[in-house]
């Protein structure tokens, strides 16, 4: 790992400028392989798609960012060795590449989390025979798949369907060392509330009105999801990533047309208050009036779980609605102003492409880096504190710290922290000179001068549970200390 500030000007920084930046936080983007949008670039080789998704992850560690919904499954095929489905077209297949695992190792060794972002029930466009007056789908789908238009649908009130969902989720769980599942359109498809489920209905309906049972089929599915990850992998976050606007807020928008809960049948409200679910990531790409009170609503209906905001620096885009960046920054500081926990980026490529100067912002928002928030409904016990703490320089000129886990467990992380006193703040986020680290081991080059630091380190275990500092190590960056 790099050393992320010079030491002289991390530890010097004014206490006034970055008073209000919390030592945990979210910092989350979706990083998009449908269509290639975010990577990998489509007839490049596997050593060079590797390589650009290197240096994606590089820029966002640069940016301090600590979570990326890295997007595993689009329309039924998948960036993944799978068992169930077809691979995604987007991606080079040879030399037996596995993308997620490859995104998961480098998230990794970089201090990030890394989710399996999962588009859910759309299932691609359908096959079309016939003239251009009148075109038909070749029927060449399970029956419990739905035609829109001339787009396939997983039909939410199938068993059938939820089952291949699940199936899904217990594939990737037990097979690759994700930190979260996380399920994008998982909600019916249309703000008309029209989904050709009549007899889906007819047969599974139990006397319930057609928009409880839809808002049911819904919620039976992420009980499952829920309940088959925590009994694999009880730490595997599972998030999703609603409609921005959960429910109609009467005296903001009493004919909202475009709802989770009204309009697709999505009560991510419950997914929370019936502990179904660790985080959401609701899609708020939206300003104004349609951001902050519904912002504040999902935060009323989040039952202690995380709610991090989605923001759509893409509506930035000249073809999209040409937002000005304020409209970005100002969310950006909402969320501070009222200690949501964190915020999330659609999506990566903005960002990286500095659309209209976003990255900048940023980078401003976000000068050191952040710790990830407690997950204390799933476990509250923090492991002990690491033991025989060393810390030296090198030929090289680089300071080596060095540190044994308080167990035989090696499913820890660290966090290494930088103070002029002895006894340092963990919530000091000027503080935090890396986390995330996996491994016994940190390194930078090292900063000279007339002045001693001291250093000392945490471990957290996989549900960020954070333990107190060891004993620090005083260092004494004199030119002529080893």
């Amino acid at each position: 790992m790099r050393l992320i500030y010079s030491l002289l000007t991390f530890i010097f920084l004014s206490v006034s400028c970055f008073s209000k930046i919390p030592a945990t936080e979210v910092r989350a983007v979706w990083l998009t392989t449908n269509w290639g949008l975010d990577w990998p670039k489509q007839g490049t080789s596997t050593a060079a798609q590797k390589e650009q998704l290197r240096k994606i992850l590089d820029e966002l560690q640069a940016d301090n960012i600590n979570t990326v919904l890295f997007q595993a499954r689009a329309q039924g095929s998948v960036l993944y060795r799978s068992s169930i489905e077809p691979l995604s077209p987007y991606f080079s297949k040879t030399d037996g590449f596995d993308p997620l695992a490859f995104a998961i190792e480098e998230c990794h060794k970089r201090g990030m989390e890394c989710h399996a972002w999962l588009i859910t029930f759309p299932m691609g466009q359908a096959q079309m025979t016939g003239t251009k007056k009148k075109r038909t789908a070749v029927k060449n789908k399970p029956d419990y798949y739905k035609l829109i238009n001339t787009q396939w649908y997983l039909d939410p009130g199938r068993p059938e369907a939820r089952a291949l969902i699940v199936s899904i989720v217990k594939e990737i769980v037990q097979k690759y060392d994700v930190d979260g599942v996380h399920f994008d359109y998982i909600r019916y498809p249309s703000n008309t509330r029209k989904f050709p489920d009549d007899d889906t209905y007819k047969k599974y309906g139990n006397g319930k009105s057609l928009y409880d049972w839809r808002r049911d089929n819904i919620n039976k599915l992420v009980t499952d999801i829920y309940d088959t990850t925590k009994a694999i992998k009880n730490w595997v976050q599972v998030s999703s990533s609603p409609l921005g606007r959960y429910r109609v807020l009467s005296e903001i928008a009493p004919n909202d047309g475009w709802t989770g809960y009204e309009t697709v049948f999505q009560d991510a409200g419950y997914w929370m208050k019936s502990g179904k679910h660790d985080l959401v990531f609701p899609m708020m790409y939206h300003k104004e009036r349609y951001f902050y009170p519904f912002l504040d609503d999902w935060v009323a209906n989040s039952n202690g779980r995380l709610v991090v905001p989605g923001l759509g620096i893409y509506q930035m885009m000249s073809n999209e609605q040409n937002w000005e960046l304020q409209n970005i920054t100002d969310q950006m500081n909402y969320t501070r102003i009222t200690k949501v926990p964190g915020q999330a980026y659609f999506r990566t490529g903005n960002i990286l492409n500095n659309l209209k100067g976003v990255r900048d912002s940023i980078q401003t928002f976000y000068p050191y880096p952040a710790k990830l928030p407690a997950l204390t409904w799933l476990d509250n016990e923090a492991p002990n504190a690491p033991i025989n703490l060393q810390v030296y320089k090198d030929n090289s000129g680089s300071l080596n710290i060095n540190w044994e886990a308080p167990d035989n467990s090696e499913d820890f992380t660290y966090t290494v922290y930088v103070s002029y006193e002895e006894n340092v703040n963990k919530d000091d986020p000027r503080n935090i000179l890396a986390t995330g680290i996996r491994g016994n081991n940190f390194s930078f080059p090292v900063s000279e001068g007339d002045f001693g630091i001291y250093y000392t380190v945490s471990v957290s275990d996989r549900y960020h549970n954070e333990s107190i500092t060891c004993f620090p190590a005083f260092f004494s960056h004199a030119a002529n200390e080893q």
